[in-house]
């Protein structure tokens, strides 16, 4: 396997595993209630900025769900395998390996201080913090992302729960270019502003249960990139509709199966009328499997 920077993919994503899986055990152990999956999907119609927008990607991912006596913690996991239009180095037919995660933990302000405040559509207020953390190894950027979020967030009366945050943005990025066999120093960009939402909402098609599930995220402008170019608004909508298949085998809420979809403009803040191309503007069906335990 390729390596870039200090450590290979298998490295690092044995590492994040081992940190998500320590993670959900100790979340498992405190929490009211939880749920952890293992989850599949493919999609042909994939892109990157200054790349392809037709690759075609294998992702497995671990996600875990939990409630304690204060609030929700919530993780993902992403492995995502790339086929050769996505390539791991210079005239590689071998695909790029990308790990992602994702870290959100919401303080419930009513929980902590004992009462409900809850009126009309609202359910509550919360705080939220978190982390955004990936490693790839594609044949131009590798990307090495790191960010911390934090901010408001607002929780709605409906089935399921629709949560809508306002965070700031601490981001930075370490990449590895294998053209020019330049590492570029860690950068911050500017702390900006992101408009969140996560929804799962079930509901019925007559006798058939289904639920709508995904995340919107509109993120500002981060000034700068690390090559001095400026940056771009970003707007990332991934949703699904999931049917449970295991309620038709007497086990409800274990096995799921769906189609998803998701639509990014101006990918990683990189706009898609500039140097980034095309690869800066995804639009892309995919199947979607989900085993919960």
């Amino acid at each position: 396997m390729k390596s870039f920077g200090h450590k290979t993919v298998a490295t690092v994503i044995s590492t994040g595993v081992t940190a998500a899986l320590l993670s959900l055990s100790a979340n498992t152990q405190a929490a009211d209630w939880s749920d952890t999956y293992l989850g599949y999907r493919y999609g042909t119609g994939f892109a990157e900025p200054f790349g392809s927008t037709d690759i075609a990607k294998n992702i497995f991912n671990l996600g875990h769900a939990s409630g304690y006596k204060y609030g929700t913690n919530f993780l993902n996991v992403d492995l995502l395998l790339s086929d050769k239009n996505d390539p791991a180095a210079p005239n590689s037919t071998q695909g790029a390996q990308e790990i992602y995660m994702v870290y959100r933990n919401t303080v419930d302000i009513g929980k902590v201080v004992g009462k409900d405040l809850g009126a009309g559509p609202l359910a509550g207020y919360g705080i939220t913090l978190g982390f955004d953390a990936n490693s790839k190894n594609d044949a131009g950027y590798n990307s090495a992302k790191r960010m911390l979020v934090l901010g408001p967030t607002i929780n709605f009366k409906v089935p399921g729960f629709l949560a809508v945050s306002v965070l700031a943005l601490w981001e930075s990025n370490a990449p590895y270019n294998k053209f020019t066999g330049v590492q570029t120093k860690r950068y911050s960009y500017d702390v900006h502003p992101a408009l969140t939402a996560a929804w799962g909402i079930p509901f019925n098609v007559g006798p058939v249960g289904l639920s709508f599930e995904g995340f919107m995220n509109f993120i500002a402008d981060k000034g700068k990139n690390e090559f001095g170019e400026p940056t771009a608004p970003e707007f990332n909508f991934d949703a699904q509709i999931m049917y449970d298949v295991g309620a038709l085998l007497g086990s409800k809420n274990t096995f799921k199966m769906g189609f998803e979809y998701q639509y990014w403009h101006n990918k990683f803040g990189n706009s898609h009328k500039g140097a980034a191309g095309p690869g800066a503007l995804a639009s892309t069906p995919m199947i979607r499997a989900e085993y919960h335990f």
